[in-house]
């Protein structure tokens, strides 16, 4: 039977991480994520976990510290936010490229300037190109889920990849929700335990762990990240398989919200997907107006063909941001779809809007004027808001 809790989304991840009990977890404190290695402390104060905690002097020395844990042949973990993520920036890069499955909790918030502590995914987003996976919650529940799958799917033979487990700061951090959790021997059983087949500290075979790579093979490492991002595509969607058939909740690359019959589809990423289907369910019962949602879960490896093929037959498309990117192709996920419908011969108009941006509400009536919009460019075929700031205070 599944145990029935009142969790917050970061009181979630923690308890993932006791039922987990990874070998080693370096972390420095930062707002909004700071509860999660608090809570860890907690569990190890009390002998709930075995878990080796490192408390260090930056978030640079966090995710150095659990590079070097992982390359030792550890399970490691960490956590931070904003501009505790920049401060990792160089360390990302290194993770990915020496095939290390760090795992970071990371709880998205605005980065600096002005300085913000709410949320949006300007962190994530940022370091997009990096080589970590990315899994993106909308709820509290989810990010208890993804974060359980995060290790099958790091630690696999075919990926040996850090991955990412995001969630909105404030928003389902701090927030509470009923939530169901597994049992601890079936989580166990689930992840399994860690059998790295090559590590620092392995007797038989010694070995280097991000050597210096002259031109001759700086090229074929970057080739062989691309080819384990690919394999992780078959990765993610076999551990959300194994996922489902132990609790019934089903995961993909993205979730479709009545997307069977809608002309007007809005696509986003993280928690205002709620609001969204609050709005798509008033607009229904109200107008019977054919809108959905296309909830984006995974964003790395970026589910190109699959989402091309959900959206393919519908007139119009909203694509929001909680990040700006500041080029002319709009924000990171808006550019990312029309790449990928463009590559599919879509006809579908398609636009891009920026919401939420250092934690601004987005509301159901926000909803509801960007799908009025929709189907006014569908009817017209006029643009003339490519790139709308929603929200936004204009004098």
């Amino acid at each position: 039977m599944a145990i029935r809790e009142r969790l917050s989304g970061n009181e979630a991840v923690a308890y993932a991480i006791r039922q987990i009990n990874p070998d080693v977890m370096p972390a420095f404190p930062i707002t909004p994520s700071t509860e999660i290695p608090q809570y860890v402390a907690n569990y190890i104060a009390n002998g709930k976990i075995d878990t080796e905690f490192i408390p260090v002097e930056s978030e640079h020395s966090a995710m150095s510290a659990a590079i070097g844990a992982s390359a030792a042949g550890a399970r490691a973990v960490t956590a931070t936010s904003s501009c505790g993520m920049a401060l990792m920036w160089e360390e990302l890069y290194v993770a990915a490229s020496d095939r290390l499955p760090v795992v970071l909790a990371l709880v998205n918030r605005a980065l600096s300037g002005p300085i913000n502590i709410n949320a949006d995914h300007s962190d994530s987003m940022g370091a997009r190109d990096s080589g970590w996976i990315q899994i993106y919650a909308e709820s509290n529940q989810e990010a208890y889920d993804n974060f359980l799958q995060a290790y099958p799917i790091a630690e696999h033979a075919s990926v040996r990849l850090p991955v990412m487990i995001c969630q909105d700061g404030f928003i389902t951090s701090h927030g509470v929700e009923n939530i169901q959790l597994l049992e601890d021997d079936k989580v166990r059983e689930f992840v399994g335990e860690y059998m790295p087949a090559h590590y620092l500290l392995h007797e038989k075979e010694p070995m280097a762990v991000g050597p210096y790579a002259v031109s001759a093979y700086y090229m074929e490492t970057k080739r062989a990240q691309r080819e384990a991002m690919k394999n992780a595509r078959q990765v993610i969607l076999e551990t959300a398989a194994r996922f489902e058939s132990l609790t019934g909740r089903k995961y993909g690359f993205f979730e479709e919200y009545r997307m069977e019959d809608a002309d007007y589809v809005i696509v986003l990423i993280g928690s205002a997907a709620g609001t969204c289907k609050a709005a798509i369910d008033e607009i229904r019962s109200a107008t019977g107006q054919k809108v959905g949602l296309l909830k984006i879960r995974v964003f790395r490896p970026f589910p190109e063909e699959e989402l091309a093929n959900a959206l393919r037959d519908k007139k119009a498309i909203a694509v929001l941001d909680r990040s700006e990117m500041f080029a002319a192709t709009g924000g990171p996920l808006g550019a990312e779809v029309r790449a990928a419908l463009y590559s599919a011969g879509s006809r579908a108009e398609v636009v891009n809007y920026f919401y939420g941006l250092g934690g601004r509400d987005i509301t159901v009536d926000d909803f509801k004027e960007v799908y009025a919009k929709l189907e006014r460019l569908a009817r017209t075929h006029e643009r003339t808001d490519m790139y709308t700031y929603i929200g936004l205070r204009e004098r």
